[in-house]
Order: C-alpha cells, then sequence, then structure tokens
C-alpha cells in the first residue's frame, strides 16, 4: 500500500509525463511540481525506474480487480464485454494523464522489466475479451468466422485510437457517448 505522499508522486509523475513526455519527466522537474526536495523523492521511490514500476504495477492491480469483479459477475457475456470496455473509458475519464503513459509503450521500450510489465497488460487484458469473445461465438451471438486474434487487435486498436483522439482534441468530445457507440458498431461488425 502506498503512502499518501507516494501516491501524490506517482499522479504528478503521470501528469508530468503526460504535460512534458517522457524527457521531461526528471526527479528535478517532479521535485519543482511536488514542491519538495529531490532527496525528498528519493525517500519514497529510490529511482524514476521505480516510479514508473509502481505507475505500471498500480494501473495491473486495477485491471486484475476489474478482471475478479468480471469473473464473478454472472452476466451474459455481452454485457461483460460491455462493462469491460465501459470500465476502460471510465479510467481514462478520471485520469486522462494515464493515457500517455499507458498508450506510449515506447518509453518503456528500453527497460526490459517495464516494458514485460506493459506486455502482461495487454496480454491479461486480451485474455479477457478473448475469453468473453469464445462465449458469444459459442452462443452465436457473433460469427463463428471471426478470428480471435483479429478481432483483438479491431477492439483494442479502436480503443487506443479514441481515446488518443479524445485526448489529442483536448477532451472535446464525450468519451463514454464515443466509446459506447464504437462498441456498438464493433459489435455489429463481428455479427
Amino acid at each position: 500500500m502506498l503512502s499518501e505522499r507516494q501516491q501524490q508522486i506517482i499522479n504528478e509523475s503521470i501528469k508530468l509525463i503526460d504535460n512534458k513526455g517522457i524527457q521531461g519527466f526528471t526527479i528535478k522537474n517532479l521535485s519543482k511540481e511536488i514542491g519538495i526536495s529531490e532527496p525528498g523523492i528519493y525517500r519514497h521511490f529510490e529511482s524514476k525506474f521505480a516510479i514508473l514500476n509502481e505507475i505500471l504495477d498500480s494501473f495491473k492491480q486495477n485491471m486484475l480487480e476489474n478482471q475478479k469483479a468480471f469473473n464473478q459477475n454472472n452476466v451474459d457475456p455481452l454485457s461483460k464485454l460491455k462493462l469491460f470496455f465501459n470500465k476502460l473509458f471510465e479510467k481514462f475519464i478520471q485520469n486522462p494523464a494515464l493515457i500517455s503513459v499507458i498508450f506510449s509503450e515506447e518509453i518503456f521500450q528500453n527497460e526490459n522489466i517495464l516494458s514485460d510489465k506493459v506486455n502482461e497488460i495487454h496480454a491479461m487484458n486480451e485474455q479477457l475479451v478473448s475469453s468473453v469473445f469464445m462465449e458469444l461465438q459459442k452462443s452465436k451471438q457473433i460469427s463463428e468466422k471471426l478470428n480471435i486474434e483479429t478481432f483483438n487487435l479491431i477492439f483494442f486498436g479502436s480503443v487506443r485510437l479514441l481515446v488518443r483522439k479524445w485526448k489529442y482534441s483536448g477532451h472535446s468530445f464525450n468519451l463514454q457517448d464515443k466509446g459506447n457507440e464504437l462498441f456498438n458498431t464493433l459489435l455489429s461488425l463481428a455479427k
């Protein structure tokens, strides 16, 4: 469990990456944003790497909790998929700066531990959607001809594009409404 100060450091780090990119994410810039000394930050995290690691761990933990809730929920597969879709958008609406971290895998490419975590998060999400997808195929709610890997590419690629478009437009549209519209379109294409 993170302390209040650690959570503040994480939140400000996400905002800093969002505003200045990974190049602007320095302990010096972070300390200015928070208003504490650089050694003060190092008392809570040993390095920038440790902060990035915690950001990914927190996001992964949130995804695990969502998946657990989905698996315990006895709703039909279509409702499960819609719930998953909505939870993703809710997470980004609550913390728009997170988009710059989660969908900027290139910032983790030179750190194997961090890129492995990003890949784990992607794999977890794809596994959840794949399991629901198979249930939908069994119940003949979507086409049996559609390949699961292809569906995941379309599904997650569409989410990524919509979320980034929302971010770069300055949140000029209702992400949840557009997300629902996208979900319904994807579903109709899958039938």
